[in-house]
């Protein structure tokens, strides 16, 4: 977006164009020569639109959404999840400011960076929009505002994770600001640091890279994988690893303590329930130890039961109607033309699973595919 644009989404009538329109289809929008703006009108209705579920806030304050700021902003639910409060708080890595916003809720300030002159004027504007008026949002590079910094009760930053080409990095010295670089720096200047990584970053590698007083949680919504968030704290003296699912519950472990080990699966005959665990579970290393806290036989990457798990599962629980090893010639005569499959750490990719047993995958049966005690198994699911 350039200047003059974002004076206009500004104006009052744009703004009256956007909310007599907010319900129509963007399609339609951009078609309609009664609009004295109608392409302008109908791109900030379609982000708003989609802002309804990620962004509420922001949807009801019908804020400004540029389109690749929205598609890289944080979800207002994860933004929420992040528990600080204090005096000061500084956001390394404003962006639209989801994260700024909530810190803004339980600091009494907040100071945002923002490197994109443009982008920092939109963020202003809708923070205000929003009833955040303890924020000040600076245009610059964090990295040079930090290292005049006095002191923060948080620092926090969402490392810009886009390489060349738009290639998405991984690890911390390849995102921007280098936070792996920065960490003594950022160690001298507050008591907590909290730093968003990516989805793929191995926790292990968190708690290396962030030293002694580090924890990692790792966050899914709806399923999906959405964060994974390395956490120091001065003083503290135990480092943990937690699973949270948004909406249904967590689990927490020390960090470095054995995966509990695994019983006897035989010919997994005694079991009629698999738990399929939660993705942030399986991404934090802890389904071993959910599974030993709650009371069901871990094989594999799945949690197994004799009778129905009782209370919050951090999971799904399908009730098996067979238990046969991984050999297509034989399944091939029990299975039908079309399965939702499930695999996790089975060697297979899909494709060759189902290529193998001669079906194809969407809605119908309901399989299972494991690898325990170094043999394959298929576990037709209820």
């Amino acid at each position: 977006m350039e200047k003059e644009e974002i004076e206009l989404l500004k104006s009052d009538i744009l703004r009256r164009e956007i909310e007599d329109n907010i319900e129509r289809n963007p399609t339609d929008i951009a078609l309609d020569k009664r609009l004295v703006h109608p392409r302008e009108v109908a791109s900030q209705v379609k982000y708003l639109q989609r802002a309804r579920k990620k962004l509420p806030s922001y949807y009801a304050a019908r804020a400004i959404l540029p389109s690749l700021a929205f598609e890289q902003s944080s979800s207002e639910e994860c933004a929420a999840h992040k528990c600080f409060s204090g005096e000061l708080a500084v956001d390394m890595t404003c962006g639209l400011g989801v994260d700024t916003l909530h810190l803004a809720r339980h600091f009494k300030r907040v100071v945002a960076i923002e490197r994109n002159p443009i982008l920092a004027d939109i963020t202003r504007y809708n923070l205000a929009l929003m009833g955040a008026h303890n924020v000040e949002v600076v245009v610059g590079e964090s990295e040079e505002f930090v290292a005049t910094l006095d002191r923060a009760d948080l620092i926090y930053a969402d490392p810009d994770r886009r390489g060349a080409e738009g290639r998405k990095m991984v690890c911390l010295e390849d995102c921007s600001p280098n936070i792996a670089a920065l960490l003594p720096m950022l160690k001298e200047k507050t008591e907590r640091i909290c730093v968003k990584l990516s989805p793929m970053f191995d926790t292990t590698e968190a708690l290396r890279a962030f030293g002694e007083g580090a924890s990692v949680e790792v966050v899914s919504l709806g399923g999906e994988c959405k964060e994974v968030v390395a956490d120091w704290q001065r003083g503290r003296t135990h480092r943990t690893i937690k699973a949270t699912a948004l909406g249904v519950g967590c689990f927490e472990a020390e960090a470095c303590i054995p995966t509990p080990p695994q019983g006897e699966f035989g010919d997994g005959s005694g079991y009629r329930y698999l738990i399929v665990p939660d993705v942030a579970l399986r991404k934090a290393g802890l389904v071993g130890h959910w599974c030993e806290k709650v009371g069901i036989a871990h094989h594999g990457s799945y949690g197994f039961s004799a009778t129905e798990p009782e209370g919050t599962i951090l999971g799904r629980a399908y009730e098996i109607e067979a238990i046969a090893p991984y050999r297509p010639k034989e399944l091939k005569r029990l299975i039908s033309k079309k399965i939702e499959l499930i695999r996790h750490g089975f060697p297979l990719p899909s494709a060759t699973i189902c290529k193998a047993l001669g079906v194809k995958e969407g809605a119908g049966e309901r399989w299972a595919f494991a690898e325990i005690d170094h043999s394959l198994w298929a576990i037709r699911l209820k």
